[in-house]
């Protein structure tokens, strides 16, 4: 037997168009999955999709609104008419927010809320009832260090990734009995092309500096990889890790427990 072998299954990623969402789809289609890549951008899933395909793997692009759950049902129905199941669920798709209580604004909180916690109920809300159906299925969340520690200036977004890491709590109490396994991850910094993006906007001309500051939070001295948090996913979702479920994994370079 091949070790993490998804043949067979079909993954269903949201916000797979870039950075882990899309390293995880890569990762999931090599090891025999059929990947829909779901963004809410169309031409990024189709991007994603086509690198995908050209290595011989199977993909589907899918654009939908995580935050929409008419749009979402929609979608997901769409998917099991063609691919008769969806095995695995990866809720990835997410957006960040810089700022404590005090300049965090009432449209500022909604708005991370409706990506962040809304798109995740809403994923969790119209997948869960087909892998019933079926006889089971994985779950898997991303959630953030920021569910398990205090992060300065992220008062919105730890909000919502408590929220994500609860909600894997209660997922994996609720339906274990339906064979249906739910578990999450809390990365530290992973380097994507958003933590890029976000230092050339706010730090212009210290680009370089703010990356070696961002890089030394982690005890290990960097920021993790794309590819990294995809090779966890790749075996939470897999039946390598059939007895585990209701689990948060931190993939931090230590920031949990060495400062």
């Amino acid at each position: 037997m091949t070790p993490f072998d998804l043949s067979g299954k079909t993954a269903l990623i949201t916000g797979a168009g870039s950075g882990i969402g899309q390293a995880i789809a890569r990762r999931f289609a090599a090891h025999g999955a059929h990947v829909v890549v779901l963004d809410l951008s169309l031409e990024s899933a189709q991007r994603t999709a086509d690198e995908i395909r050209r290595l011989g793997h199977a993909a589907n692009p899918c654009a939908c609104d995580v935050t929409d759950q008419s749009a979402m049902h929609d979608a997901v129905a769409q998917i099991v008419s063609q691919q008769n199941d969806i095995d695995i669920l990866v809720n990835n798709a997410g957006i960040a927010s810089v700022g404590n209580v005090e300049n965090t604004s009432e449209q500022e909180l909604d708005r991370v809320y409706q990506v962040n916690v809304k798109g995740v109920y809403n994923g969790l809300k119209v997948t869960i009832p087909h892998m019933i159906r079926r006889g089971g299925g994985v779950i898997l969340n991303l959630a953030s260090i920021a569910s398990l520690i205090g992060v300065r200036d992220r008062f919105a977004y730890s909000m919502s990734k408590g929220a994500v890491l609860t909600m894997t709590y209660s997922i994996a109490i609720d339906y274990v009995d339906r064979h249906v396994r739910c578990n999450c991850i809390c990365p530290a910094r992973i380097h994507t092309p958003f933590v890029d993006g976000f230092i050339r906007d706010n730090y212009p001309g210290r680009e370089k500096e703010i990356f070696e500051t961002l890089s030394r939070y982690q005890p290990i001295g960097r920021m993790g990889k794309p590819e990294e948090v995809a090779a966890l996913a790749l075996f939470l979702c897999s039946d390598e890790a059939a007895f585990i479920t209701g689990a948060s994994y931190p993939i931090d370079g230590g920031v949990t427990t060495l400062i």
